[in-house]
C-alpha cells in the first residue's frame, strides 16, 4: 500500500521548514525511524525520523523547498494490502504516525514554493563563520561585527572540506549556481577558472585563495543573501522585543580576582578534571542565586491577563553564535545544578550548538539569559532582551588593570557587567540590587554561603 508522510508540526508554531537535504531517493529501502532528510526550521536543523518501514517511491520536495507544516514531503510503498477507500477514508481520520507534534491538515495542494535566488556574486570575498562560542550575542550591535554576510551555503560536510583544500569560498560558489546544494563538481568548477589550486594538491598543503578579477572602475557588484531560517527569526525576534519592552541597561565594574583565583583552585583539583568550569560557569551560578532574591528580573509580562508572572525556577538562556546564526539554548531547571552540574550542561549545550543539533525544544522558552561579549574581547554592551523575557546579563572580558584595593593601587583582574532588564516590571533600584547581588558573588565567592 501506499502511505503519505507529511511535514510535521517541529514545536512552538513554526509554520514552514526548508529541506536541507535528502538522505533518501526514490526506489531506496529504509527502516523504522530511519533519518530521511535534513529540515531547517526559523530555529535548528532538525533530522526527521521515518514513521514507515517500506520502500521510498516519490519526494514531493527537492533540497532547497520550502514546505508548510501538514503538506506532503514524501510517500512509501509499505508491506500490506491495498485498503478499500472507505477504509483509507477511516484510517485518514486515526492518528497519525507515532511523531511528537505530527503537524495539521496540509493548508494547501500541490507543490512547496521555491526560495528566492541569490543575486549577483561581490568582487570582495566573504569570510567563512567558523566561530563557535560558548555563549557570544549579536545582539549587541554597537559591540560586536560578524565576521559573515548571510548563512552558510548548503553543501555536504565532504565538499565543504574539498572546498576548503582548494582555497574556495562556497559563499562565492553559492552565488553562481543558484539555490541549489553545491556539489564537488560546482567547486572544482569554479577553482578551475579563478585559478586555484588543483583537486590534486599534496594533503595539508594550505591551498592560496582564489584569485577575484578586479571588477573595471566604475562597477558597483553586490551580494544578495536570502533573510531566511534563523536570521530571520532573530531578526524578528528583536525587532519585536525592541519595540515592546522598555529596555534599561546598568553597568558595573566587578572585581573579580577571587573568583579567577577559585576558579585556578578547582582546576588544579584532579578530582574535577572531568569537569570545564571557566568565568562563565561561575556567573551563570552567581545569576541564579541571585534572581532567587530578585525575582523581578525572572519574570514574564503577560499583557492578555494583565498580570506579571514571577517564575519560582531558571530556565536559563544562553547565547552562542553559530555558523546559522544566533541561538539562545535553554538549560533547564538552573538553579538546581550544583557548580560541576552548571559546568556539565553549559559543556553539553555548546557541543551540541556546535554541531548545529539543537533541537527546537531545546530553545523554546527561557526565564533570564546570559550572553558572553568577553570571548570576544568585548569590555560592555547594551544586550537586547529575549522576547518574553525581563533581564539579560551581558559578561564583558576579564583584564589585569590597575584597581584600589585595601587602600592601594594593585594590579587586579577586572570585568563588567551589563544587564538590560524591562522596565515595565523591573524598576531601576531593582535591577541595580540584581547586578549589585551577582558582583557581590564574583567579588567575595564564599558570599554565596549566605544566599
Amino acid at each position: 500500500m501506499n502511505a503519505e508522510f507529511r511535514l510535521p508540526d517541529l514545536g512552538e508554531g513554526l509554520t514552514e521548514a526548508e529541506v536541507v537535504q535528502w538522505l533518501v531517493k526514490p526506489g531506496d529501502t529504509v527502516a523504522l525511524n530511519q533519518t530521511l532528510a535534513e529540515v531547517e526550521t526559523a530555529k535548528a536543523v532538525v533530522e526527521l525520523p521515518s514513521p514507515y518501514e517500506g520502500t521510498v517511491s516519490s519526494l514531493h520536495a527537492d533540497a532547497g523547498d520550502t514546505v508548510a507544516v501538514g503538506a506532503p514531503l514524501i510517500a512509501f510503498d509499505v508491506a500490506g494490502a491495498e485498503p478499500d477507500a472507505a477504509a483509507a477514508e477511516e484510517s485518514a481520520e486515526k492518528a497519525q504516525p507515532n511523531l511528537v507534534g505530527y503537524g495539521a491538515a496540509p493548508a494547501a495542494a500541490g507543490r512547496p514554493a521555491r526560495r528566492t535566488r541569490r543575486g549577483a556574486v561581490s568582487a570582495t570575498p566573504v569570510a567563512d563563520d567558523d566561530v563557535l562560542a560558548a555563549a557570544p550575542h549579536d545582539a549587541l550591535p554597537a559591540a560586536t561585527a560578524e565576521p559573515t554576510v548571510g548563512e552558510r551555503p548548503r553543501s555536504t560536510p565532504p565538499v565543504r572540506a574539498h572546498a576548503k583544500r582548494l582555497g574556495v569560498d562556497l559563499v562565492l560558489v553559492a552565488a553562481e549556481v543558484g539555490d541549489r546544494v553545491i556539489t564537488r563538481s560546482d567547486v572544482d568548477a569554479y577553482a578551475e577558472r579563478v585559478g586555484a589550486v588543483a583537486s590534486g594538491a599534496p594533503a595539508g598543503v594550505e591551498a592560496p585563495a582564489p584569485t577575484i578579477p578586479t571588477p573595471p572602475i566604475g562597477d558597483r557588484a553586490q551580494t544578495r543573501i536570502p533573510i531566511r531560517g534563523v536570521r530571520k527569526h532573530t531578526a524578528q525576534a528583536m525587532v519585536r522585543s525592541a519595540f515592546t519592552a522598555p529596555h534599561v541597561t546598568t553597568f558595573h565594574t566587578v572585581d573579580v580576582t577571587a573568583t579567577m583565583e577559585l576558579i585556578e583552585q578547582l582546576r588544579s583539583d584532579r578530582s574535577l578534571a572531568d569537569h570545564r568550569i571557566g568565568p562563565l560557569v561561575l556567573v551563570a551560578k552567581a545569576v541564579c542565586l541571585a534572581l532567587g532574591r530578585n525575582p523581578s528580573l525572572n519574570a514574564t509580562w503577560d499583557e492578555a491577563a494583565g498580570e506579571i508572572v514571577e517564575n519560582h525556577y531558571v530556565d536559563l538562556g544562553i547565547a552562542a553564535a553559530t555558523e546559522r546564526g544566533l541561538i539562545v539554548p535553554i538549560i533547564r531547571d538552573a538553579e538546581r545544578l550544583s557548580l560541576t552540574g552548571m559546568a556539565d550542561a553549559l559543556q553539553q549545550l555548546t557541543a551540541t550548538a556546535r554541531t548545529g543539533k539543537t533541537s527546537p525544544a531545546e530553545l523554546a522558552g527561557g526565564t533570564f539569559s546570559i550572553t558572553n561579549i568577553g570571548v570576544f574581547g568585548i569590555d560592555a554592551g547594551t544586550p537586547i532582551l529575549p522576547p518574553g523575557q525581563s533581564g539579560i546579563l551581558a559578561v564583558g572580558a576579564v583584564r589585569r588593570q590597575p584597581w584600589e584595593h585595601r587602600g592601594e593601587i594593585a594590579l587586579r583582574q577586572m570585568m563588567t557587567l551589563s544587564v538590560s532588564f524591562d522596565h515595565r516590571l523591573v524598576d531601576g533600584a531593582e535591577g541595580a540590587r540584581f547586578l549589585k547581588d551577582v558582583a557581590d558573588l564574583l567579588e567575595q565567592p564564599g558570599r554565596a554561603m549566605l544566599f
